[in-house]
């Protein structure tokens, strides 16, 4: 299945890699050169022109894959739009508000295309160990393009439908709120370790025994876990903590259907005060496993 890749960041780059591995065959589009160029190397062709991308389906209906910031998707979708033909697939792969979802994919509808959103989880590990892919849109271009995330998901990863336009994007934006809830949690507990009345206790040794089969094992409890044995008082980290945006939005909706959260509103609060200057080792941790999992800077003392 022929697909073009628009945007080859951290999540990107991967994606164009697993789906040229999978016998895919993949136009990579970028920015900057040397993205492409990394893209050729493993098997994708540099399109670094849209009509380029186009011409890569040969006046076919095309299937685009947008893995951009949310606040630069509505003049993509725009451009796009234009140039692409009759019957085309747009696929928003990143992190849009799923209320903006659902206008954009009317706006599509009404040229004759059709726009699916994609939310994505997998960090920079999901070459490797599999992507997690919530979808929504319309049902019948989700079976065209179905094989894409198929290939996706192998081989721990997994994929499903949920519905109309900005579900997908919806069921994402509650994965994020959530993780922020689990990552101050896990923040919170070390932190009381480190800080507590036992002095010089191993966090990283009551990281590896809980993940032993005790009830917080998780994927980032481990993180947690190797950041602090190669790290154990987390030097250099300065613990300013970034949000993007999905655990504010699902306040905001929480909010207008009354519905109170309030583990998630406070980790979002230390995020924000982070921001403000307001750090601790908990926020450095928060810090660390952002890293981890997802490739996201982190600030140096």
């Amino acid at each position: 299945m022929k697909v073009a890749i628009i945007g080859l960041g951290r999540m990107g780059s991967q994606i164009a890699r697993k789906l040229v591995t999978a016998g895919h065959q993949v136009a990579a589009h970028n920015r900057s050169r040397p993205s492409m160029d990394a893209a050729v190397a493993y098997g994708a062709v540099a399109t670094p022109t849209k009509q380029e991308v186009v011409d890569f389906f040969a006046a076919e209906p095309a299937i685009v894959w947008l893995m951009l910031p949310s606040t630069v998707v509505d003049d993509e979708l725009k451009a796009w739009l234009r140039l692409l033909p009759i019957g085309s697939i747009l696929i928003d792969g990143g992190n849009s508000d799923f209320r903006h979802t659902k206008q954009r994919a009317g706006d599509v509808m009404a040229v004759g295309m059709s726009l699916l959103d994609c939310g994505t989880s997998g960090g920079v590990w999901g070459q490797e160990n599999g992507f997690s892919l919530m979808v929504g849109g319309d049902k019948a271009s989700f079976r065209k393009v179905e094989p894409l995330f198929k290939a996706l998901s192998v081989p721990h990863g997994g994929y499903a439908y949920f519905g109309e336009s900005g579900s997908g994007h919806y069921v994402k934006m509650v994965h994020n709120a959530i993780e922020y809830g689990m990552m101050e949690s896990l923040a919170e507990g070390y932190q009381l370790l480190h800080e507590g009345p036992y002095h010089d206790l191993d966090l990283a040794a009551a990281g590896e025994v809980w993940q032993k089969s005790s009830v917080v094992r998780s994927w980032l409890n481990e993180l947690s876990q190797k950041a602090l044995a190669e790290n154990p008082n987390l030097e250099g980290i300065d613990g300013y903590v970034a949000e993007t945006g999905e655990a504010r939005w699902a306040l905001e909706v929480a909010k207008a259907h009354h519905l109170p959260l309030p583990a998630i509103q406070a980790a979002m609060q230390v995020r924000l005060d982070s921001q403000a200057g307001k750090t601790s080792f908990a926020t450095k941790l928060l810090a660390a496993m952002r890293h981890a999992f997802g490739g996201h800077l982190v600030n140096k003392q």
